[in-house]
Parts: C-alpha cells; structure tokens; sequence
C-alpha cells in the first residue's frame, strides 16, 4: 500500500505547523498508518513539492525553501491514500513557508485516482487574512474533490478505515490511550521534512479543549473548544516518551505547547479560572530533561493571565520551572484581546486588562533576565484581535493605552501579534446576530496598528534587545532585496535582517545594531574588518561616518590592535571581542 500525506501547514490557536514547526497532524497521522498496515509504504510531502512539481518556480509561494527531491507525481498517481492536512485558523505572517487553502490544493490533486481525506482543521476552512467571514465555498469545494472530510480526529479514522471500513467514522476522536502507539510510531516522519534535522522545531500536544471554556464557556471567535468538548490532559510520560523518541532520532527542538494554556496543564477545574498544578509540570518538564539533556530548545505556547495573575504563588513555581528546565528566548502568549471591559464581557474573553498587567509583571520578575543566547529566559507576549462584536472607537483608544502603560512602567513583553477576527462556523461569532467591526472600523484598525508598531513595538523590541545584545544562534534563512533574514529557533523568535547575502541555513551569532518595528537588524560576528564592506561596517554601533572613511584607507590593518587603536577608549573593549583581521 503507497500513502502520500501532503503537508498544507496547520496553524491554530492551540498548534502550529508551519515550517520549521513540524505539527502534530501528519505525525499521528503516519503513525496510525503504520500500526494498521506495518507494510505501507508512507510518502511525506508539503505543500511546496507539490508548487514547485506542478507550478514550476513561479508556483512557490515560499522565500528559497527548498522542496524535497523525490518524484512527487509518480508518488501521486501510485497512492491508494492521499491525505490532506491543512487548516488556517490564526493567520499570521510568514517567514519561508506560506499555508495552503483547498482551493490550491484541489487544483495539485483533483486529476489523481487515489482515495482522497482531508484532516485537520481544515474542515472548518482557512482564513489568510483577518476581517473575514469563512464562505461555504471553500466547504463546498472539499466535498467535491475528496472522498473523505475528516470532523473528528485524522489519525482515528484513518486506523479505523485501514482496519475495518465499514466502522471508519469521520467525526471520531480518539483517546489518550489510542494516541501513544500512534504518537511514537509517527516521529519517524521527521525523517521525511525539509528542515530535518538541524532546523526542524517539533510541536508537542499536551492537552486539548480550552479549561475556562469547560467553566463559563469559550471566546465568542475561538475554535478550539468548537472542536473539543472537553479537557483532556495528555499523561507525561506519553509526552516524555514521545520526546525521547523524537531527540533519539536527532530533534533538539521543541515546543510543548499544543494546549490552549500551559499553566492550566493538570490544572483543577475552577469555573472561569482552573486552579494551576506547579507540581505535574515541574514532573513533566524534569522528565523531559532526563531524556534530552543536550536539548537546545524547550518552549511553550499559550498561557491564559487570569491563571497567573489569579494563583500568583503556584504561577510562579510554574514559570521557575519553565526557566530552570528551559531554554531562553521562551514566550507565553496573553490572548488578552482586548482592554476594553465590555468588549471582553460581550465575547466572553479569557482575561481583564487589570489580571494582563499583574501576569505581565509577574512573568518580568521571574524570566526577563537574559539568557546565554541573548534573549531574556521567559517573557509574555500579547494577542490582540480587532474587530469584534461590541468595539466602539474607544476601544481602539482603551487597548492603545493598556499598553503603553507597559511601555511606561518599563515592563518588557516580547511581541505583540494583532489580528483582525475571522468568523468560523460553529463558534458564538457564528451565531451572533453583531456584526465584526472590521469594515465599520477599517481606518481606525489601520491608525491603531501604525500607532502600536511605532510607539509601542519600536520602544519595546529596544529594551527587550538593545544594541550591542548579541543573538546567538541565528539561523540564515531567506534573501529578499539584497538581504538576508535569520532567526532562533524557538516560539515566536525575533526576525533578524542582516544586510548582506550569506550561506544560507547555517547558524550564525549575530549583533544587533538596530530596530525595525517588529524586526532588528544585525551584523554576523566576528567581523573581519579589512574584508567587510562599508555599507556592513557603516551599521557598527558608535563608529560613524568620518571613522569609516578612515578604516577604508588604512586598510588592510596587521591585526586587531591596529584598528582598536582608532576607536574611542569606551569602544575599545566592546569591538576587541567581534572584529578580526
């Protein structure tokens, strides 16, 4: 038996899989194939083999990823099974990978004779910008191309299917118990991805369902309780073995995340705010250690600031945890959404301004120290989502300031990620008879966007790292216009814009010399100051323009010394560790 699972990339509230990300959908879905039918044959493809296979260049729709080798067509019209993960529920931007909608991928497989499933979340469709409301067109255009749309869990029906047809059911959900074989046996898929090993970060479930929805219900825009009913705590060890399995294999990055906050992990229900368990994470994450001690990323997602502003003790012990079995750079995501009160009373929202702004200063007292790779060990970051039901003009107004107050009391957060709301079927948006602001407000939406990126953005990336903070590890990525765009590996890592082209996916320790508003600029150290162009020595830190025209006529320098010798004494020491001769 020949499967292809075609990777359309996933990103959802509670999981990404997004290159480099590797999500949990083609992982469970392989692993479910190969424990009904040892014999199978599994082909892992993305998106983009299929762009580059049917589209030529022009058809890719990524900055130089490179797509897989293999003969894409001949693994397609040999397929008995092919599978099509996809589903874009939190649009975003992208750096080198760009998700699919069915409409793309229906053109690629409508011609092939193999049997067709759909899985993952694209059965609720896929938005790739906010402001929208999802069309039953894309819905209607699945129905027609695939011979099987999965409501349930993918990797369940697919079991079932190659057991005994006639007991598949597409809107089954398995347990915890089914998932471990299916999780263990699917790691072997990463073997498979583009960016394997060195530059592939694994998303790891731990939990599904959202716990505030189980006490008072979801937010009005959310899918992720739409999608289970329930909270399901993943047991650790299945986690740890799955992470074993995976670091044996050759994987060093991870993020738990998967779970709509990982400080309610374990937690005890508590209606809208779980009481959090410091001990069951403190276990999960020292378990995970002991089975990946040269591990060179461990991150997390999603947090929900009523959990820790609420249990301020306990969140500590979590968040310590999180930093002492961690690795620096880590982020936890507010989805505050909004500051205005009677908008967060009228979706139903997580969280209040007030419960954001003691999280975000809790969180500053245990993680903003800076770690060995440059950035500070364990920061937040805030979601804000414009346009819901119930905004006025004021409400632009009373967010705008909830952050600049941040920005006032010198609190550190490491990103803010503004999107406009996408109603999907099945959530209360759905239903409700207000209708999103988005179009109503639309130049509002676009003054406040400016306004945050320019005087809360900009001041913030400067204190979260300022010039002369060196990032290490920075991973060379894409050329666009002349340059070059690199970044950790990790969950929401900062875009680095080097001002020149070089070697691509190759790590590199990099010094940062100035700030975009949501993005930096750095230069590769060491720096070779007799090979270097002016335009890269012209970014140093404290050299100016005259200093420059000097440095180009004495070169080439007989060694460090020489060129220290023609810097301020105060500079001295600080260019003494990055240049060369």
């Amino acid at each position: 038996m020949i499967v292809a699972i075609v990777d359309g990339y996933t990103d959802e509230p509670a999981g990404l899989g997004v290159p480099p990300y590797l999500g949990i959908y083609p992982r469970y879905a392989y692993g479910a194939i190969k424990k009904a039918r040892k014999d199978a044959q599994i082909f892992y493809l993305t998106i983009d083999d299929l762009r580059f296979t049917f589209e030529g260049e022009q058809g890719i729709r990524t900055k130089n990823r490179t797509p897989n080798v293999f003969k894409v067509r001949e693994i397609l019209s040999k397929a008995d099974l092919i599978i099509y993960i996809g589903g874009l529920h939190t649009p975003g931007k992208y750096l080198s990978a760009v998700p699919s909608q069915v409409e793309e991928v229906a053109r690629f497989l409508k011609h092939f004779n193999g049997t067709k499933i759909l899985g993952g979340p694209a059965f609720m469709g896929s938005a790739h910008e906010g402001g929208t409301r999802i069309s039953s067109r894309e819905l209607m255009l699945a129905d027609q191309i695939f011979d099987y749309i999965v409501y349930g869990d993918l990797e369940a029906f697919l079991y079932d299917l190659l057991i005994n047809p006639k007991d598949a059911d597409p809107f089954r959900f398995r347990t915890y118990g089914e998932l471990r074989d299916y999780a263990l046996l699917g790691a072997e898929v990463v073997k498979q991805f583009p960016d394997y090993p060195e530059f592939v970060i694994v998303e790891i479930e731990t939990q599904r369902g959202c716990p505030k929805a189980m006490g008072i219900g979801g937010c009005s825009f959310c899918t992720e309780p739409v999608r289970y009913k329930r909270v399901e705590d993943r047991p650790i060890g299945d986690i740890v073995e799955e992470i074993k399995v995976l670091y044996d294999l050759g994987v060093r990055h991870f993020r738990v995340g998967r779970q709509s906050c990982i400080f309610s992990y374990m937690a005890k229900p508590n209606g809208r705010v779980p009481i959090p368990n410091p001990e069951a994470i403190e276990k999960l994450f020292k378990g995970i250690r002991e089975v990946a001690p040269n591990i060179k990323t461990l991150h997390v997602d999603n947090a929900n600031p009523a959990v820790i502003a609420n249990y301020p003790e306990k969140s500590i012990k979590i968040a310590k945890a999180l930093i002492k079995y961690g690795t620096p750079g880590n982020v936890v995501a507010f989805g505050l959404e909004t500051a205005d009160p009677k908008v967060a009373k009228r979706n139903n929202l997580n969280t209040t301004a007030e419960e954001t702004y003691k999280a975000v200063k809790i969180l500053n007292e245990i993680g903003a120290k800076r770690g060995y790779n440059g950035m500070p060990w364990l920061l937040p970051g805030i979601n804000i989502i414009f346009g819901l039901p119930g905004e006025t003009k004021k409400s632009y107004e009373i967010t705008f300031q909830f952050l600049k107050r941040l920005v006032d009391d010198g609190l550190m957060i490491r990103r803010i990620n503004i999107r406009q709301v996408v109603v999907f079927p099945g959530t209360p948006l759905w239903f409700m008879k207000d209708k999103v602001k988005t179009e109503k407000h639309k130049h509002l939406i676009k003054h406040y966007k400016y306004k945050i990126r320019h005087e809360i953005d900009l001041p913030m990336l400067k204190r979260v790292v300022p010039i002369g903070t060196i990032l290490r590890d920075v991973r060379a990525e894409v050329y666009e216009n002349g340059l070059t765009y690199g970044r950790q590996i990790g969950s929401y890592p900062l875009i680095v814009g080097i001002p020149k082209q070089i070697k691509l996916n190759k790590f590199y320790n990099v010094l940062i010399v100035d700030h975009g508003f949501r993005s930096i600029t750095g230069i590769p150290i060491p720096v070779n100051v007799n090979k270097e162009s002016s335009k890269v020595l012209s970014y140093l830190p404290g050299i100016g323009k005259k200093r420059i025209t000097k440095i180009l006529t004495k070169r080439p320098f007989k060694n460090k010394e020489e060129f220290l010798a023609l810097l301020d004494k105060d500079l001295r020491e600080t260019y003494s560790e990055i240049v060369v001769t």
